[in-house]
C-alpha cells in the first residue's frame, strides 16, 4: 500500500509510459546478463557479474534521469536546449578529431576522471530536438518570418553534417525525425525541399571527407545484393531461425557466441532466440509501437505548440532508432550501429534515453506555462 502511495505521489505524467519503460528495463537486464557471457569469458574470466553490474548501475542512472527529468516543468529545456546545441558543436569535432575509436570511426569522447566515454552525438540529438520543437513554437506566433525557418534549416545541416563525419545512421535518423516534425510545425513545403538541400548539400561533403564514405557504400552495395549476406546478419539469422516462435529459453542463447555485438547492435536476435517471437520478439515490437503511441496521445493533449512538438521529436526519434536497430537485425535494412533504446548494452545511451522519456513524460504532466519560452 505504502509503494502504490509512493508510484501515485512521485511519478507522474503518462502512466503507460512508465510501464513502458519498466518492461523494457527488465528485460534488458535479463537479456543483456545473457548476451554478455561469452564476451565475459573472454575478458573477465568468467566473470559475468561485472558487466551485469555495469550495466544495471546505468540503467538504474538512466532512469533516475528520467525522474528527475519528468519532475522538471518542460518549458525549461527549450532554454537548456540552446546552449546543449553550442556545445554539441566542439565536442563533435573533438570526438572526430581526437575521440576514442572504436570499429574504425571516432565517435565517443572519453570524460576526464571518471574515464567514461559517451557520445555527442546523443547530446546533439537531444539539444536539436529540443531546440526545433522550441523555435517552431515560436514561429507559430511569428507565421511570415522566415529568418527563423533559415535558422533552424542551418543547425539541422550543420549537426547533420557533424555526425554524418563518424556515424551516417545517426545522422541520417536524426535528419528524417527533424524533417518530420517540422512537417508537423506546418513548416511550408519550400522550406522543407530547402531543408532537404542543404542537408544532401553539406551532408554529402561531410561524408566524403569523413571516416564512413567507404564503410556506407559497401553496406548498402552488400544490402542490394540478394546473394550476399553480410556475416552479422547471417548469425541474426540463425539465432531468429533458433528462437522460433517459443525461443530457446532465458541464458540459453547459441549466437552470442558468434553473433557480433549481441548485447548492443544485434540484442533484439538475441530476445527472439531466447525468448521466441510469442514472448520476446513481438512483445518488444509492440512496446515501442505503444511508446510512439502515447508520445502520440501526448502530442494530441498538449495545450501549447512547444509540449507537442518536443513530445512528438523525442518520441520520433526513439521509435525510429529501435526499428532501424531490427530491421538491421532482421534483414530489412543495411547493417548499422544502432542500439535497441532501454535494451542494449550500454553508456551514456542508456542515460540521453532516459533524458528524453522523462521530457516526454514532463510535457505529459501539463503543467507548463509556455508564455515563459
Amino acid at each position: 500500500m505504502a509503494l502504490r502511495e509512493w508510484i501515485r505521489t512521485h511519478l507522474k505524467g503518462d502512466r503507460q509510459i512508465w510501464w513502458i519503460v519498466l518492461y523494457l528495463s527488465i528485460m534488458s537486464v535479463l537479456v543483456v546478463y545473457s548476451a554478455t557471457g561469452t564476451k565475459a569469458f573472454r575478458e573477465l574470466d568468467g566473470n559475468t557479474e561485472v558487466f551485469l553490474l555495469k550495466h544495471g548501475s546505468l540503467l538504474l542512472i538512466g532512469i533516475a534521469c528520467t525522474y528527475f527529468a519528468h519532475k522538471i516543468n518542460y518549458v525549461y529545456y527549450a532554454r537548456l536546449s540552446k546552449y546543449g546545441l553550442w556545445l554539441s558543436v566542439p565536442l563533435l569535432l573533438w570526438a572526430f578529431f581526437k575521440g576514442a575509436t572504436l570499429n574504425d570511426a571516432s565517435r565517443w569522447v572519453t570524460i576526464p576522471i571518471i574515464n567514461q566515454t559517451f557520445q555527442p552525438s546523443d547530446l546533439a540529438k537531444l539539444a536539436l530536438i529540443s531546440n526545433l520543437a522550441a523555435m517552431l513554437a515560436k514561429r507559430q506566433r511569428f507565421m511570415s518570418d522566415p529568418s527563423v525557418l533559415f535558422n533552424l534549416i542551418i543547425w539541422i545541416a550543420l549537426i547533420c553534417s557533424l555526425i554524418i563525419l563518424s556515424n551516417t545512421s545517426t545522422a541520417l535518423l536524426l535528419g528524417a525525425t527533424c524533417f518530420l516534425l517540422m512537417y508537423i510545425g506546418r513548416v511550408p513545403v519550400r522550406y522543407l525541399g530547402y531543408m532537404i538541400a542543404a542537408c544532401i548539400l553539406f551532408g554529402g561533403i561531410a561524408l566524403a571527407v569523413g571516416q564512413r564514405l567507404e564503410t556506407a557504400v559497401n553496406r548498402v552495395a552488400i544490402f542490394t545484393k540478394s546473394d550476399t549476406l553480410p556475416y552479422q546478419v547471417e548469425q541474426s539469422y540463425i539465432a531468429l531461425a533458433n528462437g522460433g516462435i517459443t525461443g530457446q529459453g532465458p541464458g540459453n542463447s547459441h549466437q552470442r557466441n558468434t553473433l557480433p555485438n549481441p548485447f548492443s547492435d544485434f540484442i533484439y536476435a538475441i530476445i527472439v532466440e531466447e525468448y521466441g517471437l510469442l514472448l520476446g520478439g513481438i512483445p518488444v515490437v509492440l512496446a515501442y509501437i505503444w511508446f510512439l503511441w502515447r508520445g502520440m496521445k501526448t502530442l494530441q493533449k498538449a495545450t501549447r505548440p512547444f509540449g507537442g512538438l518536443l513530445s512528438a521529436g523525442l518520441t520520433f526519434s526513439i521509435v525510429f532508432q529501435a526499428f532501424a536497430s531490427i530491421c538491421v537485425a532482421i534483414g530489412l535494412a543495411p547493417v548499422t550501429g544502432q542500439p535497441l533504446p532501454l535494451l542494449s548494452m550500454g553508456g551514456t545511451s542508456l542515460i540521453f534515453t532516459g533524458l528524453a522519456i522523462g521530457i516526454v513524460l514532463s510535457v505529459s504532466r501539463d503543467e507548463a506555462d509556455e508564455s515563459k519560452i
